[in-house]
C-alpha cells in the first residue's frame, strides 16, 4: 500500500498544473516562421529551451534568436540547451539574422546566445554585429539583447553597450543560496555587477533581468533577489515558473499559483521596477516590447 502511495506522489510531482498547459503549436504563421528559420540556418531559444510560449509568440511573428550556435560551453542544471564543445562561429550569421528580421517585418527583435567561454570576447562582437546590421537594415526595429555574463569581462560588455541595444537583459535566474548549485560556472554577484556596469556605461539603456521560481527558494529569498537587482539599478523584471526539461535536470520543488505570481509582481513594483512580468508561463522575452515601452 505504501509503495502505491509513493508511486502516486511521484506521478503527481510530474503532472503539470492546469494553468501551465498550453495548446500545441501548429498555426500557419508558426509553420511559415519555422520554415524561414530553417532556410536561414538560424537557431531560436524558443526551440532549444523548450519554451511553452513558442506557439503564441511565433503565431504573432516574434521569436528570440539564439546566435553563436546551439551548443553551450556551460551545463547549468536547469537548462535544456545542449552543452559541449561548440563549432566555430559562423561569420555570416549576423547578416542572415538581419535579413530575417527584415523579412519578418519585426518592430522588436530579441537576440540571445549560448555561453561561449571558448571565444576571447565571449561572443560580444557577434552581438554588436547583429545589433548594428539590424539597425542599418531595419531602422524602426528595436533590438533587445539577452547576454551571458562574459565571465566578468568589462571590455566585452562595453562592446555590446556601445552598439546601443534598446534593452540589455541578463538573467540572474535564481536566488543567491541556490545559484551555485544550478549555475556552477556563473557567479551571483558577477551577474549583479554586469547589470550595474551596463547602466554606468550608458544610463539611457534600460536593463532587465529574470528569475525562475520553483527551484526550492523561499519567498523572502525572492524578495531579497529583487532588492539586489534594484540595488544594481535594474529597470525591468520577468518572473516565471521553472519547468524541468528532463529527469536529468534540477527537480521542480514547488508549483507557484497565479496568485503567488501576482504577489511577487506587486512586491517587485513596490521596490521600484518600471515593469514586472510575473506569471507561470512568463519567460525572458515574453511580450518584451511591452516592457521596453514601460521605460520610455
Amino acid at each position: 500500500m505504501n509503495s502505491m502511495v509513493e508511486l502516486t506522489k511521484k506521478k503527481t510531482a510530474r503532472r503539470l498544473p492546469a494553468w501551465l498547459k498550453v495548446k500545441a503549436p501548429g498555426s500557419a504563421e508558426y509553420l511559415e516562421l519555422k520554415q524561414l528559420l530553417r532556410e536561414k540556418s538560424l537557431n531560436t531559444v524558443c526551440e532549444e529551451a523548450h519554451c511553452p510560449n513558442i506557439g503564441e509568440c511565433w503565431t504573432l511573428g516574434t521569436a528570440t534568436f539564439m546566435i553563436l550556435g546551439d551548443t553551450c560551453t556551460r551545463a547549468c542544471a536547469y537548462c535544456a540547451v545542449n552543452s559541449g564543445k561548440p563549432k566555430d562561429p559562423d561569420i555570416f550569421e549576423p547578416a542572415r539574422l538581419a535579413e530575417t528580421v527584415e523579412r519578418m517585418k519585426l518592430k522588436y527583435a530579441v537576440i540571445t546566445s549560448v555561453d561561449r567561454d571558448d571565444l576571447q570576447d565571449g561572443g560580444a562582437s557577434f552581438f554588436s554585429s547583429c545589433i548594428r546590421l539590424i539597425n542599418n537594415r531595419v531602422p524602426d526595429c528595436k533590438v533587445e539583447v539577452l547576454i551571458p555574463d562574459f565571465d566578468g569581462d568589462e571590455k566585452a560588455l562595453k562592446t555590446v553597450v556601445n552598439s546601443n541595444p534598446s534593452t540589455l537583459n541578463h538573467n540572474i535566474e535564481t536566488v543567491r543560496r541556490i545559484f551555485p548549485k544550478v549555475r556552477p560556472r556563473g557567479n551571483y554577484d558577477l551577474s549583479l555587477k554586469l547589470l550595474e556596469t551596463s547602466k554606468f556605461l550608458n544610463p539611457n539603456i534600460p536593463t532587465k533581468s529574470g528569475i525562475m521560481v520553483g527551484l526550492g527558494e523561499t519567498y523572502d529569498e525572492i524578495t531579497q533577489t529583487m532588492r539586489d537587482l534594484r540595488d544594481s539599478d535594474c529597470d525591468l523584471l520577468t518572473v516565471g515558473q521553472y519547468l524541468r526539461p528532463s529527469q536529468k535536470h534540477w527537480p521542480v520543488v514547488k508549483w507557484y499559483t497565479k496568485n503567488d505570481f501576482e504577489e511577487i509582481k506587486q512586491e517587485g513594483l513596490s521596490l521600484g521596477f518600471k515593469h514586472v512580468a510575473s506569471g507561470p508561463l512568463v519567460r525572458s522575452s515574453y511580450h518584451a516590447n511591452e516592457q521596453y515601452e514601460a521605460t520610455q
